[in-house]
């Protein structure tokens, strides 16, 4: 397994790609190609979906195969999860919110955490657990960048991934606001791409949102 110990804290994170690729994987056999395509494009981290029952196991193909990619584990929603996460060597976690048991779990982990907020209190909350970049979800349907754009007065140090209901054409108004590093989407591995294992549609997608969202 290689070297698990996470060499970026969550806002760091944030700061690695203009989007994350949120991807929901049910074949081993494509997880490190799908690694690899991403990376070829350009984007250089993956949050991989505790959605599937091979979840853990294409994330652990991934870590091994393809490690110059940065691997994060998503929908993470209890303390089972942290750990299964950290023994296939996840290098960052992603909630789509917070429990207590859930912050304590990832304290004791060691890892890069972005919690899942969509209000004003659970923001505070996650700053109060010393959590500075949070994921913002669900985005669209939650309030969208004028929601964030009104947060940035009373939470100027909170950073955000907003992720939910963002494609390429909406993704700008985001990364456009001061507070936000990245977004987090599903559109450079749509479903039908990877059904197909179609790793040229996939290097292509990422390659032109990185030049799009980069883009001033």
């Amino acid at each position: 397994m290689p070297e698990r110990t996470p060499v970026l804290d969550g806002a760091g994170i944030l700061d690695l790609s203009p989007v994350v690729p949120v991807v929901v994987l049910d074949d081993p056999e494509f997880a490190a190609p799908l690694a690899r395509a991403l990376a070829a494009g350009g984007v250089g981290v993956v949050e991989l979906t505790l959605r599937t029952p091979s979840a853990l196991e294409c994330a652990r193909r991934i870590r091994e195969e393809v490690p110059e990619v940065v691997l994060g584990l998503g929908t993470v929603l209890t303390p089972a999860d942290v750990d299964a996460a950290r023994a296939v060597g996840a290098q960052f976690l992603v909630s789509p919110g917070a429990t207590p048991a859930l912050y304590e779990a990832v304290a004791g982990s060691g890892l890069p955490f972005l919690p899942g907020t969509a209000t004003l209190s659970e923001v505070l909350t996650a700053l109060e657990h010393g959590h500075r970049a949070v994921k913002f979800f669900p985005a669209e349907q939650s309030g969208g960048p004028e929601l964030l754009a009104a947060w940035a007065a009373p939470v100027p140090h909170a950073r955000f991934c907003p992720t939910g209901g963002i494609g390429p054409e909406s993704a700008r108004r985001y990364l456009d606001l001061p507070t936000v590093g990245c977004v987090g989407g599903s559109w450079l591995t749509p479903r039908d791409a990877v059904l197909a294992h179609d790793t040229t549609r996939i290097t292509q997608l990422a390659r032109d949102a990185v030049t799009r969202l980069r883009t001033p």
